[in-house]
């Protein structure tokens, strides 16, 4: 799935109004290899600012509030290092995320192949049907050598969503970390609706009345 550039901001879907929204939040994690700009797309998200050069030792955290589609969206985000020494540890930022973005810098197709070796990892730990996870090809403002077409191939086989950001830019930033919020609060509605038919389901097979007659009974 993939989104045209929007201004910086645009992830507010409306003005909120705290006294009428309710919250939720999501764990959300950034895996890729370095270099890749996870870190930077995580700050020109979170704060609108950009560094070319940051360097993460083990994971950083941010958090972010945004208001979506009437719900207000705390996100927990964590930005894992890219480096090998680090591999081993990553697993342990898999464990109750919601979310993922897996990163690759569209100018090296090393960094493609590794985005799917991640996705490997995240599989042995967390039900990928469980999470929303997006294919981010960052650094779209510099000559490819991963085609877009190649790279959103991959994510339709393995249903994933798939988007081109510039964090440098900031092209793309607020829509990716957008579509992943709204395909969240989607998946929630559906296991809460997915719990009321389980529910109806057994209210009709025991109606209360049944129940009480059978608790009563001497």
């Amino acid at each position: 799935m993939r989104a045209g550039s929007r201004g910086q901001g645009m992830e507010l879907d409306a003005e909120p109004t705290s006294e009428t929204l309710t919250s939720v939040a999501f764990k959300l994690v950034l895996l890729g290899s370095s270099d890749v700009g996870k870190s930077s797309l995580v700050l020109r998200y979170v704060r609108g600012d950009f560094r070319e050069t940051i360097s993460t030792t083990g994971c950083a955290y941010f958090s972010h509030r945004v208001n979506i589609q009437g719900r207000i969206i705390d996100f927990e985000i964590w930005d894992t290092a890219g480096q090998e020494r680090y591999q081993s540890l990553c697993h342990l930022y898999f464990r109750g995320a919601n979310a993922a973005l897996l990163v690759y810098d569209i100018t090296s197709k090393e960094t493609f192949n590794r985005a799917q070796f991640w996705l490997q990892e995240l599989q042995k730990y967390v039900f990928s049907g469980d999470m929303v996870i997006a294919l981010v090809g960052n650094k779209s403002d510099l000559q490819a050598d991963v085609s877009s077409q190649d790279a959103e191939a991959f994510a339709e086989q393995k249903k994933l969503l798939f988007m081109e950001t510039s964090a440098k830019t900031g092209k793309g930033v607020n829509e990716v970390f957008g579509e992943v919020a709204r395909n969240l609060l989607t998946m929630e509605q559906h296991k809460k609706d997915k719990q009321l038919r389980k529910n109806f389901t057994l209210e009709e097979t025991h109606p209360s009345s049944v129940r009480q007659r059978c608790c009563n009974f001497q």
